[in-house]
């Protein structure tokens, strides 16, 4: 009896049976890479870097391991083009429909909550992608990058310095870099960490947002802004 191996295990035809007539259809490189990209994503986000294999992104993807290594040399790397990358293009995006000045005539507060609500759906939106690099920086051995090396959160950090700058002026009593940083690291772990830090029935999601916005803006009071005077 011939014997016939697949994916699932060894099969047996009898020596009079035919063989499969249908063969796949050949895929292109870019299909390859597609399917590749999108798998290391969902296996990403799933068991995060240090859970996730080459050899279970392959299975997702119906590619072999081989096929794998032929585009990336490590697991590092697919994470840096399956997360890292489109995250970071993400952040820039986000970034560049903020880059307004603002008025003078302009309700500061009524600015300032619209964007902070705008940020914490970004980060809830794509909560799974910033915990894969939270999950890299702190136990990557192979080259990825965490969120430190993210571009886009650099240009973010960079143009609400400037921004902040811009209205108040570089003599501020807190650093306006540092001022953004604590601003985005508090909405960040509010939302990655929120059934950790809120326990249940505390306080509605609404109710904890509005807390989120009320502190931000109370931070952001430490260099006095006259527009953020009253909450």
């Amino acid at each position: 009896m011939a014997k016939d191996s697949t994916r699932s295990g060894t099969t047996s035809r009898t020596a009079g049976e035919a063989l499969p007539t249908g063969r796949r259809k050949r895929r292109t490189p870019e299909e390859i890479m597609e399917r590749l990209l999108s798998a290391a994503s969902e296996e990403f986000m799933q068991f995060g870097f240090a859970g996730a294999t080459t050899a279970a992104i392959a299975r997702r993807a119906d590619v072999t391991e081989a096929q794998l290594f032929r585009y990336f040399n490590s697991k590092g790397d697919i994470f840096q083009a399956a997360i890292f990358a489109p995250l970071g293009r993400l952040l820039e995006s986000f970034t560049e429909r903020y880059a307004v000045h603002i008025k003078p005539t302009d309700n500061i507060r009524s600015v300032v909550r619209s964007y902070i609500m705008d940020l914490l759906a970004f980060i809830r939106q794509h909560s799974k992608m910033f915990l894969s690099l939270i999950v890299a920086e702190a136990y990557a051995s192979d080259k990825a990058q965490g969120v430190s090396g993210l571009q886009g959160l650099h240009l973010y950090f960079e143009r609400g310095a400037k921004a902040m700058e811009s209205r108040l002026g570089e003599q501020t009593p807190v650093n306006a870099q540092l001022m953004v940083r604590v601003s985005f690291a508090a909405v960040l772990a509010c939302v990655l960490f929120k059934d950790w830090i809120f326990p249940e029935n505390l306080a509605t999601a609404e109710q904890i947002d509005n807390a989120i916005i009320a502190f931000v803006i109370d931070g952001i009071n430490a260099n006095p802004d006259p527009g953020l005077s009253e909450l």
